[in-house]
């Protein structure tokens, strides 16, 4: 396969993602995604040799959540601190500044199946892109 090829063959929803990658995904800079990590202790990449680092598919999925947040609902750094604290894993409506009740704690929240299904959601929607 040529290398120009190679460049442009598509990852699996399940793939793990360079730093460039997932910036990229989002239409951010790398230096917000570092900066991020060290505001919200829930971002947690897989780390190797010389300190690269490998987003897992529920990594990217908080950051997307992140910057919906930050920059298209207009929470404030410790606003966003404050919903992920609580356990919120949506937006909780357009334009509000808080949403409307954190979930109830009686209710178990499962992050990982959660993480796993918006994996396989997006990867529906890119599959329903290529095929349009």
């Amino acid at each position: 396969m040529p290398a120009d090829d190679a460049r442009t063959v598509k990852k699996s929803a399940g793939a793990f993602r360079t730093i460039s990658e997932v910036a990229d995904e989002l239409g951010l800079p790398q230096h917000v995604l570092r900066f991020w990590e060290t505001k919200f202790p829930q971002i947690k990449p897989m780390k190797r040799g010389g300190g690269r680092r490998y987003y897992r598919p529920e990594d990217i999925v908080l950051l997307d959540r992140i910057r919906r947040w930050l920059y298209e609902d207009g929470y404030t750094i410790k606003g966003v601190q404050k919903l992920l604290k609580d356990g919120v894993t949506d937006d909780g409506g357009e334009g509000q500044d808080m949403p409307a009740a954190p979930a109830p704690k009686s209710v178990p929240t499962d992050d990982g199946q959660t993480a796993q299904l918006a994996a396989v959601l997006a990867e529906l929607k890119d599959i329903r892109a290529l095929l349009n």
